[in-house]
């Protein structure tokens, strides 16, 4: 149930925070956020990251639809069963469903991050999510899965927070 909460909160983040930039700022427009470090600007971005593909969005779509089958089943199947795992997977889903709720309701996905210190793509939560998920789940794979999951396992594969 933690797992279910995790991703349905991160989701609905993403989707508010879309919602109200949408709503409050023009399209291309920029509000300030943190002095000299980001900026909310308002992008329609078809493509995936740094624009690519971005005549391609049913693709996209279909990416996201079958990674987030992808770890849901490997969520539901509890093949990861310790929960830095499971969080890490979570994470990630949320960030994949997110983005994929934008391509299929509005055709292109609703960037407003901007980063001002450096020449960098403008984002969105559920990007934060994949990105951040995805390097913390390979942390956990390539260093602590092994042991975690050999522990997780000895407990009758039960070691996540749904007891």
């Amino acid at each position: 149930m933690l797992y279910v909460i995790l991703v349905a909160a991160l989701i609905l983040l993403d989707q508010a925070v879309k919602y109200l930039v949408r709503a409050n700022i023009d399209l291309g427009g920029s509000v300030p956020f943190l002095p000299h470090i980001l900026e909310l600007t308002y992008i329609k971005n078809t493509g995936a990251a740094f624009s690519l593909f971005s005549r391609h969005t049913w693709v996209l779509a279909v990416i996201s639809a079958v990674v987030a089958a992808a770890i849901l089943a490997l969520l539901v199947k509890k093949v990861v069963v310790h929960p830095a795992g499971r969080i890490t997977l979570s994470v990630v889903l949320a960030g994949a469903v997110g983005n994929l709720i934008d391509r299929v309701a509005f055709g292109y996905v609703t960037d407003m991050f901007r980063v001002l210190f450096v020449n960098f793509a403008v984002f969105n939560v559920a990007d934060i999510c994949v990105v951040c998920g995805g390097i913390a789940f390979c942390v956990y794979f390539a260093f602590f899965s092994e042991k975690c999951e050999k522990k997780g396992a000895l407990g009758g594969g039960r070691a996540d927070a749904d007891r």
